[in-house]
């Protein structure tokens, strides 16, 4: 994984202040090298001249890759540099990056941005749109005033702050405009501009640094704030994980692209793939992990039971105190190691990104998400949820980097996605997924249903032969007939409790809700050869897939592994 960081910053730096600039930038990449060790940094520049190619050089230095977005072509591109010296630094370090080239914003046309005006304006929004939608800190050198420069640097961190870009018409609204934004964070430098009036804002000295929010909350220079940090080392625990079972992924992990068409891939597409390979090989391993802990620790509640009425009917020996006290160990034992390497957190959070990846994919191989556009598609996925989870969209963001916005996939994929991913009721995909798990959770809920009734009546009827028959027996009889009376309620509740943390009376709803969607998009595929409609049933399904995961996530985060019970 990638910790990206975007840079904003005006073009016309004041020479006197660069060298502290660049050992301001030098020792803000070093931190955060240092705070997250396990993720590899790259910075997405444009490289215009001044604040964006000061960063560039530094980070070429550090050998921190370099990805370059260019908002028109480059012989247009490079009408805007100033001076000679610019240019040619430009020429130079583009041939160190990996270069990304933006689509003409909705109406515009190559030669509506060949003059100044509000089409090229726009071009230089949509620019600083894609690079605060896709980094997860924006470095800002900016000397904090506002302006009324459309894609400006104060245009941008306010883009990055409120998901607003003053000024820029073109911009499809976010979805979830009031919500919590975990793409809000900015690092600003204060600098002066070589202009009259380009001192920094009232307040400000240059060369002042802080940390940059929501609401323009601005906190000191130094470790990347608390709440930022927590999702930032969930990015990095997700990297760990990644190398630590690296082989295993390689050689077992599933892959949607499997058995796909000779096609022309769209951009992009075979990195998700992968990306949702190593989530979903992560998600399976840490499921079965939280699933052995819970028939363990239910197991142990059982034992415990039963040991402890084997003592208090037959008032001894103490070893079966040390046996209910070893038990009652094994399971704290237990427990806390699935606390401590959180299996619990990490198979929700794998199983939620490997699900978001999958839309992803399809929707980029069908056409689904909006070509001529540099936003984040998939802002509505667990943006309503805890900040923290918004280290999976960072996941997403890093993959939608290389999403190729310059032409529409080949429509032969939609009927290969529609096939794949929707499927139906016995022929694989989605529809028979949520078919075949629906039925497996419902027989696995009658299961316990019976058992409960099974230990009901088994022990009622028990009770009612030692009330017959209490002078007709022995008393190890009448013992061993009482044991059996607790123990098969004992079994039956624990049971039921292990039913309960799987969840699986809910998940028998949500797997029909979802086997309903996927078959109603397959009845409205079927009925039209219209590829606009049919990519409309697909944006629909992947909504619907993404909201129904992120509401798994926040039930299931309400059942994690933990003692109880007997325990």
């Amino acid at each position: 994984m990638k910790l990206t960081v975007g840079v904003t910053g005006h073009r016309d730096l004041v020479e006197s202040e660069k060298p502290a600039l660049r050992e301001q930038v030098r020792a803000f990449f070093s931190r955060l090298e240092a705070q997250f060790p396990g993720l590899d940094l790259q910075l997405v520049t444009p490289l215009a001249e001044g604040a964006d190619q000061l960063v560039a050089e530094v980070a070429q230095d550090l050998e921190i890759p370099l990805i370059i977005p260019l908002p028109m072509e480059r012989e247009e591109y490079e009408k805007d540099f100033a001076s000679e010296t610019g240019l040619q630094n430009f020429r130079r370090l583009l041939q160190g990056g990996r270069v990304i080239s933006l689509p003409l914003v909705r109406g515009s046309s190559p030669e509506a941005i060949g003059t100044p005006g509000a089409k090229r304006d726009w071009q230089y929004a949509q620019l600083g749109v894609f690079v605060s939608n896709h980094c997860q800190i924006l470095l800002a050198l900016w000397n904090g005033k506002s302006d009324d420069q459309v894609g400006g640097t104060a245009g941008v961190v306010n883009y990055h702050l409120t998901a607003v870009m003053p000024g820029f018409g073109a911009l499809e609204e976010s979805p979830n405009l009031l919500a919590d934004n975990e793409n809000d964070l900015a690092y600003q430098i204060v600098v002066s501009r070589q202009r009259p009036g380009g001192e920094p804002a009232n307040g400000l000295q240059p060369l002042e640094e802080c940390w940059l929010s929501t609401h323009f909350e601005r906190t000191p220079a130094g470790p990347v704030p608390d709440g930022y940090r927590e999702m930032l080392l969930r990015l990095h625990e997700y990297q760990r994980d990644l190398d630590k079972y690296q082989d295993q992924i390689e050689s077992s992990a599933i892959r949607l692209l499997g058995d796909m068409p000779e096609i022309d891939l769209p951009g992009g597409a075979a990195l998700v793939d992968r990306l949702f390979g190593q989530a979903d090989w992560l998600a399976i391993h840490f499921q079965q992990r939280v699933h052995q802990g819970m028939m363990v620790i239910h197991s142990l509640a059982v034992a415990m039971g039963l040991v402890f009425m084997v003592y208090a009917e037959y008032g001894g020996p103490k070893v079966f105190l040390y046996l209910f006290l070893a038990l009652f160990g094994t399971g704290l034992v237990f427990h806390a190691i699935g606390s401590r390497r959180e299996w619990h957190r990490k198979y929700l959070d794998y199983r939620a990104l490997a699900e978001g990846l999958r839309v992803q994919l399809y929707w980029n191989l069908a056409g689904v998400v909006e070509t001529q556009s540099a936003v984040f598609a998939y802002d509505n996925f667990l943006q309503k949820q805890d900040v923290d989870l918004g280290w999976i969209r960072h996941v997403m963001r890093s993959a939608s980097l290389w999403r190729d916005r310059t032409r529409q996939p080949d429509e032969r994929w939609v009927a290969w996605v529609i096939d794949q991913w929707v499927g139906a009721t016995k022929g694989g995909g989605q529809l028979a997924y949520y078919a075949r798990k629906s039925l497996q959770q419902a027989e696995s809920y009658r299961r316990t249903t019976r058992l409960g009734a099974l230990s009901l009546w088994s022990g009622i009827l028990v009770a009612a032969f030692l009330a017959a028959y209490t002078h007709g027996i022995t008393e190890d009889t009448q013992h061993a007939l009482l044991i059996l009376t607790g123990v098969l309620p004992l079994i039956a509740g624990v049971r039921d409790a292990y039913s309960h943390k799987k969840a699986e009376r809910e998940l028998i709803k949500q797997y029909r809700f979802m086997g309903q969607i996927f078959g109603n998009a397959r009845r409205l595929l079927d009925g039209s050869t219209d590829c606009v409609f049919q990519r409309r049933v697909l944006k629909a399904v992947g909504n619907a897939a993404l909201e129904e995961h992120a509401e798994w996530i926040l039930m299931h985060r309400e059942r994690p592994l933990e003692q109880h019970g007997g325990l």
